[in-house]
């Protein structure tokens, strides 16, 4: 089962998702305490929608989760450049402070991976997501929602 971790007491609330996790393992390396969250089980295909930007999470009621399609474009390479670098800040940040983490190494991988990424080697606009286009190359692929 994969997990989506909201803030608490938001139902129909929209934008409350905070973070994803693909398996109890990284539900239990997430650095959060869990009390502190609205947790919710759902199918590992929604999980993959959603990890890979083709759906978005709108809000949930009770144990129910509202998906909505999602349309990714990046017109052109500065657009994409933007997103890979609010990412890899992120990331950066997580294994600056994180060294012990048990997920430490699959996100430093991840780093290095987006920052050797060639840019030019894409065809704009590209209409889907970068978690998509890794997938498609058989690359390892994580949503931001997924850091620790």
């Amino acid at each position: 089962m994969s997990y989506f971790i909201f803030t608490k007491n938001s139902d129909n609330i929209e934008g409350t998702i905070y973070k994803i996790a693909e398996n109890q393992s990284d539900l239990n390396n997430l650095n959060i305490n869990q009390t502190d969250y609205k947790i919710i089980e759902d199918s590992q295909s929604n999980f993959d929608l959603v990890k890979l930007g083709n759906k978005y999470i709108q809000k949930y009621n009770n144990n129910v989760i509202s998906y909505v399609n999602e349309t990714v474009l990046f017109t052109n390479k500065q657009e994409l450049e933007n997103f890979l670098n609010n990412f890899k800040d992120k990331i950066k940040k997580f294994t600056d402070n994180n060294t012990n983490h048990l997920l430490f190494n699959r996100w430093n991988n991840y780093y290095i991976q987006l920052n050797s990424f060639n840019l030019d080697s894409i065809t704009y606009p590209l209409n889907k997501s970068l978690e998509q286009h890794f997938n498609d190359l058989g690359q390892p692929s994580y949503n931001i929602l997924q850091l620790p």
